[in-house]
């Protein structure tokens, strides 16, 4: 098994050899050709063994100038090893599935629970791998204390304590944050909730100012659902871009925006259009979620090679390793399969990307 070969060969001297890493001194880790040391996968419901030689997809990503080919993660699924070990060898992010959610991180008023997050941080460290921040500021996944809040002065105080506390406490470890998610309605304005209840518009900059001195080294990001997977005039997509426009001109410290790309099958030919839209709203842009129903492996190919053409796309995420794990797992919308073995969709991606000219240099943290 993978997980005995990674423990012997790899990951002890590896861990050995390096201190707690900063951002600078990842990438020459990840260069590492991982498939190169490890077994192909086991056949499994007729999918057939990955070559020994093949690169990791966060390798070949990498290659082509971005930053990471990532997935999500929390403490109970970094302790299955082989889910572990799939992140290790085929991923350079993780971003926390659950545990970064204020029901989790702070269910009670000024009682804060970062055990979760704590775990996958120093897990991604000593993995030289890097992390997105997910989520501070989100209508669910909220405690029914924060839902009951009307107060003007007393929701601004609770933003900001909670963001410059969760923030606060990764200053330096983490590459982005999901500042604010799913803010947005379908006809392209502000979400019904508490927080557009109480304050309107202007919680999106008490988040982000917070956010900004908590660790000003991070790049903050709004992020959303359905902004990639409907087309480039649908309403959400050019609210967002109206408001983000907006927002950044008046100063508000947005550094990018977030297109989860939760995809039905036939919609990945809608992304290209609708992501370099975004994209030319924000200087920093990225996939952020992505699975696809039924994972074809044109429409994965499709997705992810619209961020490779787009200069300040820096990175992909999808939303989970292994289809069972998927919160949509009975569509299967993922790169592995139950036994962990790599679907024609990962193939797909390392044959196409593979096969594109590398980049001179990659973007900016």
């Amino acid at each position: 098994m993978r997980s005995s070969i990674i423990s012997s060969l790899l990951i002890a001297p590896i861990i050995s050899t390096l201190a707690a890493p900063t951002v600078e001194q990842l990438h020459p880790f990840n260069q590492v050709d991982w498939e190169r040391e490890l077994l192909g996968r086991s056949d499994d419901d007729g999918l057939q063994k990955r070559a020994r030689s093949e690169k990791s997809i966060d390798a070949i990503f990498k290659s082509l100038g971005k930053l990471y080919f990532g997935t999500c993660a929390d403490a109970g699924s970094l302790a299955k090893t082989d889910n572990a070990d799939v992140i290790k060898a085929d991923f350079g992010q993780v971003t926390p599935e659950n545990s970064g959610k204020w029901d989790t991180t702070e269910a009670s008023q000024g009682k804060f629970n970062f055990n979760g997050l704590d775990t996958l941080v120093n897990w991604a460290q000593t993995n030289n791998k890097l992390v997105r921040g997910h989520t501070t500021v989100w209508y669910s996944q909220l405690p029914s204390w924060v839902s009951a809040i009307t107060s003007k002065d007393t929701l601004t105080t609770v933003i900001q304590t909670h963001v410059s506390t969760e923030i606060g406490r990764y200053a330096g470890k983490i590459l982005q944050w999901d500042v604010v998610n799913e803010m947005f309605d379908e006809s392209g304005g502000l979400r019904s909730s508490v927080f557009s209840k109480v304050l309107g518009e202007d919680f999106v900059r008490i988040a982000f100012e917070a956010a900004k001195k908590a660790d000003p080294a991070a790049k903050l990001f709004i992020n959303d659902y359905n902004t990639v997977e409907k087309g480039a005039t649908y309403a959400k997509t050019t609210g967002m871009i109206k408001y983000v426009t907006k927002w950044i001109a008046a100063g508000i410290p947005i550094d990018g925006i977030g297109a989860q790309a939760h995809l039905m099958a036939g919609e990945s030919k809608n992304v290209a259009a609708s992501l370099a839209a975004l994209c030319a709203a924000a200087p920093q842009c990225a996939l952020t979620e992505v699975d696809i129903v039924n994972a074809a492996a044109a429409e994965y190919v499709q997705t992810v090679k619209a961020c490779v053409d787009i200069t300040n796309c820096v990175g992909v995420t999808v939303w989970g390793v292994r289809d069972p794990d998927s919160w949509r797992a009975s569509n299967n919308p993922l790169l592995f399969n139950s036994a962990y073995a790599t679907k024609p969709a990962y193939s797909a991606l390392v044959e196409t990307l593979g096969a594109l000219p590398t980049a001179t240099a990659r973007p900016r943290m």
